[in-house]
């Protein structure tokens, strides 16, 4: 009888844990394609520094704490909000730009990130770069 409910027990808890996994990969699936569209609207230009934070955000919560990981990932986060109050005052600063830009490149050559984390660092690479290069009327695209 006990070896009967240590089993079911154990089933049973294997199902619940498999159904968690399952709930948080589906999220994430979901997390990832609202990201993506993001990206296919009208006037995501003028949100793009909001939408590199919000990826930031997202490895962020995914990182061990404390760690030089995430030390990399709030370093980001400050220089990118220094950046967006300058942003917000129309002072174009390329020398704050480039820093946000060398500590994201740190972040995707350093950080333990899932290819698809890494990927979609990347991507927010490919946007800074592009601004840098075109951030005349960047927002009336």
């Amino acid at each position: 009888m006990r070896t009967f409910l240590g089993r079911a027990l154990a089933i049973a808890s294997l199902l619940t844990f498999t159904v968690g996994v399952s709930a948080v990969a589906q999220d994430n699936d979901e997390w990832y394609h609202n990201r993506d569209s993001f990206y296919h609207g009208e006037h995501w230009k003028a949100r793009m520094f909001e939408r590199i934070r919000d990826d930031v955000d997202h490895v962020q919560s995914t990182t061990f704490p404390a760690s030089r990981d995430e030390f990399r990932l709030v370093r980001v986060k400050q220089e990118l909000g220094e950046l967006q109050n300058k942003m917000a005052n129309r002072e174009y600063d390329q020398p704050a730009l480039d820093d946000v830009v060398h500590s994201l490149e740190r972040v995707v050559q350093s950080n333990r990130l899932s290819d698809r984390d890494r990927d979609m660092l990347n991507d927010d690479l490919t946007h800074l770069r592009d601004y840098r290069a075109h951030h005349e009327g960047w927002d009336r695209d």
